[in-house]
């Protein structure tokens, strides 16, 4: 196995920041907390879209009283991958959403990195197996260029250009036991 070099991008302080920030752009752009829902894409997603929905309760006064939970949840892609007959062996995770569903409301995806743009390709076709949302939303951590499809992100916590020979990875404390986003590059550098 080769080694790699990882090089720290984010620390915690810096994800909630980023995350805080995207909690305040959500509520401008949807001019409140109506009809807002974060689906989380699952494995990081998830996690992302419940500290989202704690800082939306955190700083609305609308949102006095109001459980995380009600606006969040989780939605499972794996189905709708258009990778599966390369990998086939995954396990779904489950779709959680809340009571009332998505039919006419705003909808905001969350995932840790955007990049080629086919997992929220995935996602929108998942989603439209659930209903009819008012809005469709995309909100993640970081984005790191290399689309494949025509898909941005409308709330970023941090563009991140890498070249293709890099992996970024999210670490967050429900997953990984702490919270940090690291460049993972191969040994020797970017080479030829």
């Amino acid at each position: 196995m080769s080694s790699a070099a990882l090089r720290p991008v984010m620390g915690a302080p810096e994800i909630s920041r980023a995350l805080s920030r995207i909690a305040h752009e959500l509520l401008e752009r949807n001019h409140g907390p109506e009809g807002l829902l974060l689906l989380g894409i699952p494995r990081r997603g998830a996690p992302l879209a419940r500290r989202l929905g704690e800082r939306l309760v955190a700083v609305e006064p609308a949102l006095a009283g109001v459980d995380p939970s009600a606006l969040t949840g989780s939605l499972d892609v794996t189905m709708h991958r258009d990778d599966l007959r390369r990998h086939p062996a995954r396990a779904p995770w489950p779709t959680q959403v809340p009571p009332g569903g998505v039919d006419d409301r705003v909808v905001v995806l969350v995932d840790d990195v955007l990049s080629t743009g086919r997992t929220v390709r995935a996602a929108l076709d998942a989603l439209s197996d659930l209903g009819r949302p008012r809005a469709v939303r995309l909100a993640v951590l970081v984005d790191r260029g290399h689309r494949e499809l025509p898909i941005r992100a409308d709330h970023v916590g941090k563009n991140l250009p890498t070249s293709s020979r890099e992996r970024v990875r999210v670490l967050l404390e429900e997953t990984d036991g702490s919270d940090a986003v690291v460049i993972e590059a191969p040994e020797g550098g970017e080479g030829p």
